[in-house]
């Protein structure tokens, strides 16, 4: 299909069933409901064919000030080989401004976004499964409301950037869990329903133990549900998530502009990610 057929235009709610569309064409589990989520956060582009057919589509998650996360990237086969990704890179380019840029890339697109100024960071392992039956782990509660503010900074400190709005999207649609030491939370993990099921994450703490725990809050009363966890190949808990039936399926390689981690960064690692759930 010659470029100039395909136009893009700022993605609205009317593309959402067309994105579901494109999506199932490579097999992700995204429902409506996951597509709005990610609109609900984000800005982006999609790519219009002659009859009005969703081509393309990409989102700019923007995190205050600090960064950016693009995601849902997805061109049609048909429509591969002839620009429409780097287009739709450019849109992205000037949906985030001045933010430094994230993303998770597939084999495919690294290529491109080596080309475009990214380096690999680091390796997301996608796990997911029916669970199996496990005991309820000790020090793990339910987060109130009133627990939200301390959430978020404890997110931005281990993050490096401002995930309020994305935050506040969970809470409405899902449930944090949260470990307490000396009145203070320490470590934090949500849980929404997504795809074939419900993901787990963000998941933030200080050790694979607390991580772990924090999963096994969710995961114990859920025997048999399926569950999805996105995880960086660094935190070590990938084997415990296997034995625990959530099989590794799949991942890709996170990909930022380089950029200096902070000491904080560096102590607290991000067990499971929020924003491959989103793309």
């Amino acid at each position: 299909m010659p470029q100039g057929d395909i136009e893009l235009q700022a993605f609205g709610p009317d593309h959402i069933e067309g994105a579901v569309v494109l999506s199932r064409q490579e097999n992700w589990p995204h429902r409506p409901q996951d597509w709005q989520m990610a609109l609900q956060l984000s800005n982006g582009a999609v790519a219009l064919d002659d009859q009005g057919r969703v081509t393309g589509t990409i989102l700019v998650t923007p995190y205050g000030a600090d960064c950016a996360m693009i995601n849902m990237v997805i061109v049609d086969r048909n429509a591969r080989g002839k620009g429409l990704g780097r287009r739709l890179m450019d849109q992205a380019f000037a949906l985030a401004g001045d933010r430094p840029l994230r993303l998770v890339a597939t084999a495919d697109g690294m290529p491109l976004y080596e080309k475009l100024g990214f380096v690999p960071s680091g390796t997301v392992l996608q796990h997911q499964g029916k669970v199996t039956e496990l005991g309820e782990p000790d020090g793990v509660e339910a987060a109130s409301i009133g627990d939200l503010p301390e959430i978020k900074v404890l997110d931005r400190d281990a993050y490096g950037a401002d995930r309020e709005a994305l935050l506040n999207a969970l809470a409405e649609r899902g449930q944090f869990a949260v470990i307490r030491r000396n009145g203070a939370i320490e470590a934090y993990a949500a849980i929404r329903p997504f795809g074939r099921g419900e993901v787990i994450g963000p998941v933030i703490a200080g050790s694979s133990d607390d991580a772990k725990a924090l999963i096994g809050f969710f995961a114990a009363p859920r025997t048999g549900a399926f569950l999805r966890v996105d995880t960086d190949s660094r935190a070590g808990i990938a084997g415990w998530l296997t034995e625990i039936g959530l099989a590794h399926v799949g991942g890709g390689v996170t990909m930022v502009r380089p950029q200096k981690e902070s000491a904080e960064q560096a102590r607290r690692k991000v067990y499971a990610l929020a924003n491959q759930a989103l793309g």
